[in-house]
C-alpha cells in the first residue's frame, strides 16, 4: 500500500471522509457507465488515520453502495489517502437487489442486478439479505450510514485499539 495524495481517484484507492465521530475510510471499486463510483465502506470511525490501513482493506466492509466518488474529491468532500489492491473477494462485480414498494412500503416483487441486466425474481428470499441495494447515496446520506453501521457494529477506534460506544 503506497500513500497517495491526489485530487483524482483511481480505482483501489482509499479514500476519508469525515463524519460527526471522526474520519472514515472507502475504497473506490469499480466504475460503472451509469450508477458512477462503486465503493466498499471499511469498518470504524477514528480520530486520525490508521497507521495500518493495509489491516483494514482487508477487513469485510460494512456496505457496498454507489457513490460519486469523483466529484466528491473533486470539491473536497473527500480525499484520497492511500492506493491499495482491490480483495479477490471485492474484484468481481457485485450482485445487487432491487424493488419497488408499493403505497404501503412493501415491496413485493424482487429484482437482481449484475451491472448489465436485471431479472425478476418476485417475492423475498432469505439469500437477498446480504447483497448490497441498487443505490446511489449523496455524501450526507453515506455519512448517516457510516455512523449508524458503526454504532451498531461498536467500530469506533482511537489510536487503532476499539472502544465501547
Amino acid at each position: 500500500m503506497r500513500t497517495v495524495t491526489r485530487k483524482r481517484p483511481r480505482l483501489g484507492d482509499i479514500i476519508e471522509i469525515r463524519t460527526p465521530r471522526g474520519l472514515a475510510y472507502f475504497q473506490y471499486t469499480h466504475q460503472h457507465s451509469v450508477f458512477g463510483g462503486l465503493i466498499r465502506v471499511l469498518p470504524g470511525i477514528f480520530d486520525r488515520k490508521p497507521e495500518n490501513l493495509e489491516e483494514l482493506v482487508m477487513q469485510k466492509e460494512l456496505l457496498i453502495v454507489f457513490f460519486p466518488v469523483r466529484a466528491a474529491c473533486n470539491c473536497n468532500i473527500t480525499r484520497v489517502v492511500a492506493e491499495a489492491e482491490i480483495p479477490e473477494r471485492n474484484k468481481p462485480f457485485p450482485l445487487f437487489k432491487d424493488g419497488v414498494a408499493n403505497k404501503d412500503g412493501v415491496v413485493e416483487c424482487w429484482w437482481l442486478w449484475d451491472g448489465e441486466k436485471s431479472w425478476k425474481v418476485g417475492k423475498w428470499k432469505d439469500e437477498y439479505r446480504n447483497l448490497p441495494d441498487r443505490e446511489i447515496w449523496d455524501d450526507t446520506f453515506l455519512v448517516e450510514r457510516i455512523v449508524e453501521k458503526n454504532v451498531s457494529n461498536h467500530q469506533f477506534k482511537d489510536d487503532a485499539q476499539s472502544c465501547a460506544v
